[in-house]
């Protein structure tokens, strides 16, 4: 390869481990070999193979593809558009020509092979998206997008990809849902294409660095709980299962190393007939280790809720490491919920089993506010009993208590039953303590620690869950 393509790929890799993908040495390698055979024009092709060698995770698929778009961008050539721009009498843009040259382009499949839609979004970009900022030029996919406002062509494109032709039952060309679904499919290809075109554009005029803060979206890992949105949470879910499988495994080694079988006398005393009777080298019985018991106590009002969802849901991936596992949630007062888990049906979902927790089970009986004291006292006073010597307690939640008591003796009651006790605070730390927190008061109690998104979440029950 020539000296600007190293650069450029060994920028591309520093910059996807800023954000936290991991690539080695060797990875990095295999990505020069595959881009020395590859041919570069061909830019799929280019992406697939350096997704190929440069990912070991498919969840982090969506920031490398940004990325990529921003270190091997279409060159402004190839994105010239060779099509005419439709426009009125006084030259301005017709944008209701545009909107049917895009129906028309949308509808038809050769289009992306043959290079129309690329230089159809160009011209949706360069002509309609295009505006003056008090900083310059400047491109915006809303604009663009509201220009072209490819929701209302849906009619006209599934009826153009079905060729005209009337339903099986007699109904207008492209009723059916089958032509329906594609034409709603070809317009998020369309919003997609349009948002990475500005995206280049404005790495042109700005820089690749101030679009690419914006612009890559954080690995689902590292997307905090509180500002996640359904989209994020669906991505974090999707991590859940190969972090739960690094965890089991982890705990489990810690099991095996830290346990260590008794003294096996009789085998000893044997062992050490070779050295004269003296005992040399103890021998000790095979070890079997018990598995503790888990207690977790979550927070399940509306500014926590995902955040405990998730929670539960990698304990529940998890609770093979564990003899039992109870789990006891609460808005204001606290209930056990463990049967609306365990005794859940195999096909329904954790969410589905979470919405009938929260409207059947008693958490929520006083003003629907966190109230986290008379949680306290609630759990003391009606399940206190079932913490023990053998118990771990996870109690989640980020401690703000609407300037209520704090009841922070009954928190210490409890600490003092099990065997580990530890509070996951989804906020910052620096935010603890601040308005209704009474972060700092539980903080003197139990040991709390931060964890506002999944990588934080996964390091501190890796570090923290008794073996």
């Amino acid at each position: 390869m020539t000296e600007p393509l190293v650069d450029t790929l060994t920028g591309f890799v520093d910059d996807l481990r800023s954000r936290g993908i991991t690539v080695g040495p060797s990875s990095l390698i295999d990505a020069g070999q595959a881009m020395s055979v590859l041919d570069l024009l061909d830019r799929d092709s280019l992406r697939e193979g350096l997704a190929a060698t440069l990912l070991g995770d498919h969840t982090h698929r969506d920031t490398f593809d940004l990325c990529f778009e921003l270190w091997f961008p279409l060159g402004s050539a190839a994105r010239r558009s060779a099509m005419e721009v439709p426009r009125d009498a006084d030259g301005n843009v017709d944008v209701q020509a545009l909107r049917e040259l895009t129906a028309d382009v949308l509808a038809d499949a050769e289009a992306m092979s043959d290079g129309r839609f690329d230089q159809l979004v160009a011209m949706i970009v360069g002509e309609v998206g295009q505006y003056e900022s008090a900083r310059g030029e400047a491109y915006s996919t809303y604009q663009a997008m509201t220009a072209i406002s490819p929701q209302t062509l849906i009619a006209r494109i599934a009826a153009a990809m079905a060729g005209g032709e009337p339903t099986e039952s007699g109904g207008r060309p492209g009723t059916d849902p089958m032509s329906r679904r594609a034409a709603r499919d070809a317009t998020e290809r369309l919003r997609d294409a349009v948002t990475t075109e500005t995206q280049r554009r404005m790495a042109e005029v700005r820089g690749r660095d101030a679009v690419g803060q914006y612009a890559v979206p954080k690995l689902p890992e590292m997307i905090d709980f509180f500002s996640a949105n359904p989209q994020d949470l669906a991505k974090m879910r999707r991590t859940i299962a190969p972090i739960a499988r690094l965890l089991a495994a982890k705990l489990e080694f810690r099991r095996r190393r830290n346990h260590h079988g008794q003294v096996d006398v009789r085998a000893t005393l044997r062992a050490s007939m070779s050295t004269g009777g003296v005992p040399i080298e103890l021998r000790r019985r095979k070890p079997r280790p018990g598995k503790p018991e888990l207690v977790v106590i979550c927070d399940v009002s509306g500014s926590v809720a995902g955040f405990s969802q998730f929670t539960l849901q990698l304990v529940y991936a998890l609770r093979q490491q564990f003899s039992h596992v109870r789990v006891f949630a609460f808005v204001d007062t606290v209930d056990e919920v463990t049967e609306f888990f365990d005794r859940g049906s195999g096909d329904e979902q954790f969410g589905e089993r979470m919405h009938r927790m929260l409207t059947e089970a008693s958490i929520s009986t006083r003003d629907g506010h966190s109230d986290y004291g008379h949680m306290l006292k609630g759990f003391n006073a009606r399940y206190g009993d079932s913490l023990t010597h053998k118990s771990a307690l996870l109690i989640l939640g980020d401690a703000r208590n609407n300037f209520r008591p704090t009841h922070a003796d009954a928190l210490a009651a409890m600490r003092d039953r099990v065997r580990n006790a530890y509070w996951l605070n989804p906020e910052r730390r620096s935010s603890w303590d601040s308005g209704d927190s009474d972060a700092g008061k539980y903080a003197e109690v139990i040991e709390m620690f931060e964890c506002r998104n999944a990588d934080q979440l996964s390091r501190v029950i890796a570090d923290l869950l008794p073996v």
